[in-house]
């Protein structure tokens, strides 16, 4: 028995598979336990040490290693992702690329650009450095496009502003009203961002900085919007939609009599006054002197109201006559001649209506002289899908909604501003549309 139970103890503590082969007998069950209790204090002991030599091991401090992080990344990562995701990166002054522009540098609007003649134009392109072989074949608005570029190139400052109109994809562009809204080469690009932080509507009136395009892009791109509709930005995001605003009879009245003293004017105020948000129809056959009375009328609104935005449109007339309307009133005048597609005239007419409601909806006073209504109707007549139910002289059912709804949209705003609208109507051309 002694030597079984010295075997039993010199097993224990040096091989644990013999403790296993002998647990049959009583005995050795006994002495498994203190095999047990003196192997465990020993494993924890090891386990303890381990860990605290690696709690020895790990600094204290963390500090440190974060700022050798710090120095190891360059500062160019950080501005990389900033950008990426549209917020400043590590360093808040990023460095500008291209030339810096001075408070001082030349400013340039392309709006003047648009009304200069193409021999002054030349001269300005030469002054920049533009060889004038290279100028020769070019049109106007490509002519535009390389003076801004090199303008930009010598570190001058270029702003712009035009109606917006907003296309199906979600971005927009600012169409100049020199070109009558026509789509150009120089108009600017607004992206859907900016459109969303200024809550933009076809027809605002937009005015801001530019910038040049960038490589693989066509058009000038909007750097800084300075106002919206002749006020600050922050306006139209809280504006009330002009189908909500609350319509009213006209109170107040534009003088038309002028100190020239014309006996046309003048009778308009004694027999048929007109007032802030009235609509109104000139009814005459032609050749009758509508357009000069359109014209007496404009000239009577700038002088006696300065502060209403004044708009002549003209429909599929002649260009002489847009001409000689353009020099002959001082205000804002958009033409499609005759010699212009039926599209042209719904689409001009279009945007000058909702640059006018865009106006109204920031209280302003808009009066739109209209020559004529009656063209604009064939005009929808021949671009409105066919119903199928003709009227007399061939006029469609749906053609006759876009002139109504054109005309319907002159009113008195209860809050503040007023739409008004005075066409002209043919009668006696011998076609019964």
């Amino acid at each position: 028995m002694a030597e079984s139970g010295g075997l039993a103890e010199s097993a224990g503590p040096t091989d644990s598979s013999e403790s296993i082969e002998t647990s049959e007998s009583p005995g050795v069950s006994e002495e498994k336990e203190p095999v047990e209790k003196t192997v465990s204090p020993a494993r924890l002991k090891i386990h303890k040490q381990v860990r605290v030599e690696e709690r020895e091991e790990a600094p204290s401090n963390p500090e440190p290693d974060v700022s050798e992080t710090e120095k190891v990344k360059p500062q160019g990562q950080e501005q990389t992702r900033g950008r990426r995701r549209g917020k400043k990166g590590g360093n808040g002054n990023r460095p500008i690329k291209g030339p810096k522009h001075d408070p001082d540098a030349p400013k340039l609007q392309i709006n003047d650009l648009s009304v200069t003649t193409m021999p002054h134009l030349r001269e300005m392109a030469e002054d920049l450095g533009l060889k004038k072989e290279d100028l020769i074949p070019l049109k106007k608005q490509e002519l535009i496009f390389r003076v801004l570029t090199a303008h930009i190139e010598k570190g001058g400052v270029i702003y712009a502003y035009g109606s917006l109109e907003i296309l199906p994809d979600g971005y927009g562009f600012l169409r100049s009203p020199q070109n009558s809204y026509l789509p150009g080469t120089d108009d600017i690009y607004i992206s859907p961002s900016q459109i969303r932080l200024f809550n933009l509507k076809t027809g605002d009136t937009v005015y801001g900085q530019i910038r040049s395009p960038k490589e693989g892009e066509r058009f000038f791109a909007m750097l800084r919007v300075v106002n919206v509709n002749f006020d600050e930005p922050s306006v139209a995001q809280t504006r009330v939609a002009f189908e909500n605003l609350t319509p009213l009879y006209p109170t107040e009245r534009m003088d038309m009599e002028t100190r020239i003293g014309d006996p046309s004017t003048r009778i308009i105020n004694l027999f048929c006054p007109i007032g802030k948000g009235q609509r109104g129809l000139i009814v005459s056959p032609p050749k009758s002197g509508k357009t000069v009375i359109l014209q007496k009328i404009a000239n009577a609104i700038t002088e006696n109201h300065p502060d209403v935005y004044l708009i002549v449109l003209l429909i599929d007339e002649r260009p002489e006559e847009v001409t000689d309307m353009q020099r002959g009133v001082q205000g804002e005048v958009i033409a499609s001649t005759f010699d212009e597609q039926a599209t042209r005239h719904v689409q001009v007419a279009e945007m000058v209506l909702e640059k006018a409601r865009r106006l109204v909806e920031h209280k302003k006073d808009v009066v739109i002289l209209l020559d004529s209504i009656t063209r604009l109707a064939r005009a929808y007549n021949q671009t409105v899908p066919t119903s199928g139910k003709i009227l007399s002289g061939g006029v469609d059912s749906n053609a006759l909604h876009k002139p109504k709804r054109f005309f319907g949209a002159a009113r008195n705003i209860e809050d503040g501003g007023s739409l008004t609208i005075i066409a002209t109507a043919l009668i006696e051309t011998g076609s019964r549309m």
